[in-house]
């Protein structure tokens, strides 16, 4: 329940406020794909540091995704609030069918193999918009 409410207050942050940098496109309700991350070595500043270049590199490259937002968890200030994640990736898609492209699509496939290995865990809530 706490991770449903963290991308639920995630979401209506971007929607409502936007990012300020170049990342964050028009964000498109039509397809969300929100991920979350558990590195192994969370402190290690050299698994962060491949994690974040492989994960940009794969932003940059996909064809498919629109908003591209890429956020760590900031220190919780209510119960509600699930920060025990590493890193968080928001892509929008303008259908599932784009979202399924993304998936098989070789920056993908590449950023699985460079960093895989980094994670303990990752958790996918994909969305439709109503």
């Amino acid at each position: 329940m706490k991770i449903v409410l963290t991308v639920l207050l995630i979401t209506f942050s971007m929607v409502g406020y936007g990012q300020t940098d170049n990342t964050m496109g028009n964000f498109d309700t039509s397809f969300v794909h929100t991920v979350y991350f558990w590195l192994h070595n969370p402190d290690s500043q050299e698994d962060r540091a491949a994690f974040e270049t492989s994960l940009q590199k794969f932003m940059e490259a996909s064809a498919y995704a629109k908003t591209k937002f890429i956020g760590t968890p900031p220190r919780a200030s209510r119960d509600v609030v699930d920060g025990s994640f590493t890193y968080s990736l928001i892509v929008t898609f303008e259908s599932a069918e784009a979202q399924q492209k993304y998936q098989d699509e070789a920056p993908h496939k590449l950023f699985i193999k460079e960093v895989g290995h980094l994670w303990a865990k990752v958790v996918v809530y994909d969305s439709k918009g109503i």
